[in-house]
């Protein structure tokens, strides 16, 4: 039975193990093999050419997109990371009306592509945008479009990763260190500084790192800001040295080794910073935190609230609604200037947006259930399966996390676009199955991470059970785990499937010529100045795609509760 059980799960591992490697590690490793030695997978290698790597400090444009990206990602990081601890621990700590809000906004903030958001920004501050009609100057235009106004763009769209790092850690609190420090005569703010802060370093530490790596890695903000301003980063650089004449690949791949190196970089520096902080042995008891009620200032913490989220939330996300309803913004809030012309436009026969809408959520579809079915298998062998070899494929599954989706893009052009796969039928650049496997590659962290706390609650004695009747791997798989861990299947599966319907990167990368996504369709629009119409595809397309996860997993609720009465009786 042992010798059984060891068969199934090393091929197991060796499935998942080939195709980690054709998702995610070999486009990485042709990006790197691409830099190091340019042409290499064009059969035209060009060796000796070491000189090419320091070419990005010689350019004007990239070597201005590397200092803007080092700039906008330090910035980001230090002042996400100190606006969500402050929050988290603000919520923590007090309770008061809308206090919940918070959290909603915190993660709609997080699904919400930056793209989007930044588009939001524009249409307020732009000259012919909402603040110039409410306002009547260009103060909020000269605050905006500048590198501190992009920062603070930028750090309301990536806060909530520090927030949920910090506030999850805040979520226990040993009273002992406390109650030790009071008696001694300490304030609170000597005791927070001395005792709380301490504690909370490594969870600081790994939001910082989480926004620095998603800032860095972001092509949306500056994709969205082109239109208006130029901010070129190093995502838009590589994207800018594909897609502008003459086409260079051997700068997309020394521009992406910086990129991986700079994230790298940052990985090691927080691993040294944790590995000389020092860890003692807590005996105290630790006791779940419990917020206490405001009585007579709630009212400050409440529009204190209340203000925070009109910023963050409530200006992108108004003004693209009331862009999209409107004739001109100029014209203000007169009953003539209202209109619905934007979303008439959409249901045209010219239109691309029903076009580009379903191909992406075909897209999203294939991606969500290809990676359920890779992400569960996986997930399985991390935590059930005997092998050797078992951190290798945990380093592999979540290195996707820190891959850029400009570098995962430049990856699988270099990868399938080689004249040989021809012969094999696999010359998949410029088709759009391309884009399915690089939505596969996307969704495969975040399914597996979900699926793998569901799969770790399960008893191992129950696939031992199945195992002496004979039950094969993949029986034990579908009809023991996967019936066990349904709800975490149908919240892995449908936040991959919004995931992928709204990936503006990768879209942008690999879409064929006439297969335009969504995410792409709503750019080139932004970019053609049709702000109205960019408008009322964001909204209509991102009502489309919330309806849809709203009614699927509601009807999957449904169909579970209607089976556990069934078995009941």
């Amino acid at each position: 039975m042992r010798i059984r059980w060891a068969k199934g799960e090393n091929q197991a591992g060796w499935f998942v193990s080939v195709a980690l490697w054709i998702l995610v590690l070999g486009p990485l490793a042709a990006v790197l093999l691409q830099a190091v030695v340019p042409g290499f997978l064009s059969g035209s290698k060009q060796l000796g050419q070491i000189d090419l790597l320091f070419e990005v400090f010689r350019r004007p444009f990239w070597q201005r997109a590397l200092r803007n990206s080092l700039i906008l990602a330090s910035s980001t990081a230090v002042l996400a990371t100190l606006l969500g601890c402050g929050l988290a621990v603000w919520r923590s700590c007090w309770k008061f009306p809308t206090a919940k809000w918070l959290d909603v906004s915190v993660w709609l903030l997080l699904i919400t592509p930056s793209f989007i958001i930044a588009q939001g920004w524009v249409l307020f501050a732009a000259s012919n945008g909402v603040a110039a009609q409410l306002f009547g100057s260009d103060l909020i235009r000269s605050l905006i479009f500048q590198p501190a106004g992009l920062v603070f763009i930028m750090v309301l769209s990536k806060f909530p990763l520090a927030y949920l790092a910090v506030h999850a850690a805040l979520e226990w609190r040993v009273e002992g260190l406390t109650y030790a420090a009071k008696l001694s005569g300490a304030s609170p703010a000597r005791t927070w500084m001395s005792i709380h802060i301490p504690l909370l370093k490594p969870a600081i530490l790994s939001g910082m790192l989480l926004v620095f790596m998603d800032t860095i890695g972001d092509f949306g903000l500056p994709a969205a800001m082109s239109a208006v301003y130029r901010f070129p980063t190093l995502p838009y650089a590589i994207y800018t040295a594909i897609y502008t004449s003459p086409i260079r690949f051997d700068m997309a791949g020394i521009l992406s080794l910086y990129l991986i190196l700079i994230i790298m970089l940052a990985i090691l520096l927080q691993k040294y910073i944790l590995n000389r902080s020092r860890y003692d042995s807590i005996t105290s008891g630790a006791v779940r935190v419990t917020p206490s009620k405001l009585e007579s200032k709630a009212w400050i913490a409440t529009a204190c609230n209340l203000l925070f989220l009109f910023v963050a939330i409530g200006i992108p996300i108004g003004c693209t609604v009331f862009i999209s309803f409107v004739h001109l913004p100029a014209t203000g809030m007169s009953m003539d200037n209202w209109t619905l012309a934007h979303y008439m436009a959409l249901l045209q026969e010219d239109s691309l947006f029903f076009e580009s809408l379903t191909r992406s959520m075909k897209i999203a579809l294939a991606a969500a259930l290809a990676g359920l079915l890779l992400g569960a298998t996986i997930a399985y062998v991390l935590i059930f399966a005997q092998l050797k070899y078992k951190n290798v494929i945990e380093t592999m599954s979540v290195v996707g996390l820190a891959i850029p989706g400009v570098v995962l893009g430049i990856g699988y052009i270099f990868v399938w676009n080689q004249k040989w796969l021809d012969a094999f039928g696999l010359l998949l650049y410029g088709k759009p199955s391309i884009l399915i496997l690089a939505a596969i590659a996307g969704s495969i962290p975040i399914i597996t991470r979900i699926i793998t706390g569901a799969m770790a609650m399960v008893p191992r004695t129950m696939l031992d059970a199945a195992q002496l009747q004979g039950v094969t791997l993949s029986g034990r798989i579908f009809w023991i785990l996967l019936p066990l861990c349904k709800s975490a299947l149908v919240t892995a599966s449908l936040s991959a499937f919004g995931a992928g319907m709204f990936d503006l990167a990768v879209n942008s990368i690999l879409f064929p010529p006439g297969h335009m996504t969504l995410p792409v369709m709503i750019n080139k629009a932004f970019e053609n100045m049709r702000f109205g119409y960019a408008a009322a595809a964001t909204m209509l397309g991102g009502a489309i795609v919330t309806a849809i996860i709203i009614v699927a997993n509601g009807l999957t609720k449904l169909k579970f509760k209607t089976r556990r009465k069934t078995n009941d009786y």
